[in-house]
Protein backbone atom coordinates (compact mmCIF):
# COMPACT_ATOMS: atom_id res chain seq x y z
CA UNK A 1 0.00 0.00 0.00
CA UNK A 2 1.47 3.38 -0.90
CA UNK A 3 2.27 6.03 1.45
CA UNK A 4 2.63 9.45 0.74
CA UNK A 5 4.35 12.08 3.54
CA UNK A 6 4.94 15.80 3.14
CA UNK A 7 7.19 17.87 4.67
CA UNK A 8 8.91 20.92 4.30
CA UNK A 9 6.61 23.69 4.53
CA UNK A 10 6.10 26.04 6.85
CA UNK A 11 5.68 30.33 7.14
CA UNK A 12 7.77 32.26 4.95
CA UNK A 13 8.36 35.98 3.86
CA UNK A 14 6.51 37.45 0.81
CA UNK A 15 9.44 36.79 -2.12
CA UNK A 16 10.45 33.74 -0.44
CA UNK A 17 11.31 29.91 -1.07
CA UNK A 18 10.25 26.77 0.17
CA UNK A 19 11.02 23.54 -0.93
CA UNK A 20 8.03 20.58 -0.17
CA UNK A 21 9.34 16.93 -0.36
CA UNK A 22 6.61 13.86 -1.13
CA UNK A 23 8.42 10.94 0.17
CA UNK A 24 6.55 7.52 -0.68
CA UNK A 25 6.72 4.09 1.45
CA UNK A 26 5.40 0.51 0.75
CA UNK A 27 5.80 0.67 -2.84
CA UNK A 28 8.41 1.80 -5.44
CA UNK A 29 7.17 5.90 -6.42
CA UNK A 30 8.25 5.73 -10.01
CA UNK A 31 5.19 3.53 -10.70
CA UNK A 32 3.45 6.70 -10.09
CA UNK A 33 2.24 9.79 -11.86
CA UNK A 34 2.47 12.43 -8.64
CA UNK A 35 0.45 15.45 -8.42
CA UNK A 36 0.58 18.85 -6.08
CA UNK A 37 -2.75 19.86 -4.99
CA UNK A 38 -3.36 23.18 -2.35
CA UNK A 39 -5.99 23.87 -0.51
CA UNK A 40 -6.75 27.51 1.13
CA UNK A 41 -9.26 28.00 3.27
CA UNK A 42 -12.82 28.80 2.20
CA UNK A 43 -11.80 27.88 -0.95
CA UNK A 44 -11.49 24.63 -3.56
CA UNK A 45 -8.94 22.51 -3.64
CA UNK A 46 -6.89 23.17 -6.43
CA UNK A 47 -3.97 21.47 -8.94
CA UNK A 48 -0.74 23.33 -8.29
CA UNK A 49 1.94 21.12 -10.98
CA UNK A 50 2.10 17.32 -11.98
CA UNK A 51 5.24 15.26 -13.01
CA UNK A 52 5.16 11.76 -15.01
CA UNK A 53 6.57 8.88 -14.00
CA UNK A 54 9.92 9.34 -15.31
CA UNK A 55 10.09 12.69 -14.83
CA UNK A 56 10.53 13.96 -18.38
CA UNK A 57 6.47 15.53 -18.46
CA UNK A 58 5.55 18.43 -16.03
CA UNK A 59 2.60 20.35 -16.11
CA UNK A 60 2.14 23.46 -14.23
CA UNK A 61 -1.18 25.78 -13.08
CA UNK A 62 -1.12 29.56 -14.72
CA UNK A 63 -1.03 30.96 -10.99
CA UNK A 64 2.98 29.22 -10.17
CA UNK A 65 4.13 29.19 -13.66
CA UNK A 66 7.69 30.50 -13.69
CA UNK A 67 7.63 30.10 -9.69
CA UNK A 68 6.96 26.91 -8.72
CA UNK A 69 9.50 23.64 -9.95
CA UNK A 70 7.85 20.40 -9.60
CA UNK A 71 11.09 17.32 -9.87
CA UNK A 72 11.33 14.25 -8.89
CA UNK A 73 13.76 11.48 -7.39
CA UNK A 74 12.72 7.82 -8.14
CA UNK A 75 16.13 6.58 -6.50
CA UNK A 76 14.88 8.30 -3.23
CA UNK A 77 11.49 7.47 -3.74
CA UNK A 78 10.63 11.25 -3.44
CA UNK A 79 9.18 14.24 -5.25
CA UNK A 80 9.90 17.61 -4.85
CA UNK A 81 8.14 20.90 -5.41
CA UNK A 82 10.17 23.93 -5.25
CA UNK A 83 8.68 27.25 -4.87
CA UNK A 84 10.16 30.24 -5.40
CA UNK A 85 8.89 34.14 -5.38
CA UNK A 86 5.93 33.40 -3.12
CA UNK A 87 3.31 35.38 -2.25
CA UNK A 88 0.56 35.50 0.08
CA UNK A 89 -2.36 34.04 -2.25
CA UNK A 90 0.17 30.83 -2.08
CA UNK A 91 -0.46 30.24 1.49
CA UNK A 92 -2.81 27.01 1.32
CA UNK A 93 -2.51 23.86 2.83
CA UNK A 94 -0.40 21.65 0.34
CA UNK A 95 -0.88 18.08 -0.71
CA UNK A 96 0.74 15.72 -3.07
CA UNK A 97 -0.95 12.48 -4.80
CA UNK A 98 -0.29 9.98 -6.83
CA UNK A 99 -1.87 8.16 -9.77
CA UNK A 100 -1.13 4.96 -11.17
CA UNK A 101 -2.65 4.44 -14.49
CA UNK A 102 -1.07 2.83 -16.77
CA UNK A 103 -1.57 5.70 -19.71
CA UNK A 104 -0.58 9.68 -20.18
CA UNK A 105 0.07 11.99 -16.82
CA UNK A 106 -3.07 13.05 -16.00
CA UNK A 107 -3.49 16.19 -13.34
CA UNK A 108 -7.09 16.53 -12.50
CA UNK A 109 -7.16 16.20 -9.06
CA UNK A 110 -10.04 13.19 -9.49
CA UNK A 111 -7.70 10.68 -11.11
CA UNK A 112 -5.64 10.28 -7.74
CA UNK A 113 -6.12 7.78 -5.51
CA UNK A 114 -3.74 7.90 -3.05
CA UNK A 115 -2.75 11.55 -0.80
CA UNK A 116 -0.91 12.64 1.87
CA UNK A 117 -1.89 14.17 4.83
CA UNK A 118 -0.55 17.61 3.82
CA UNK A 119 1.86 20.51 4.83
CA UNK A 120 1.06 23.92 5.73
CA UNK A 121 2.06 26.99 3.41
CA UNK A 122 1.95 30.31 5.15
CA UNK A 123 3.68 33.17 3.35
CA UNK A 124 3.20 36.36 5.16
CA UNK A 125 5.25 39.43 6.65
Amino acid sequence: QLQLVESGGGLVQPGGSLRLSCAASGVTLGYYHIGWFRQAPGKEREGVSCISKNGVITNYADSVKGRFTISRDNAKNTVYLQMNSLKPDDTAIYYCAADRTYGSMRCASRYYDYWGQGTQVTVSS
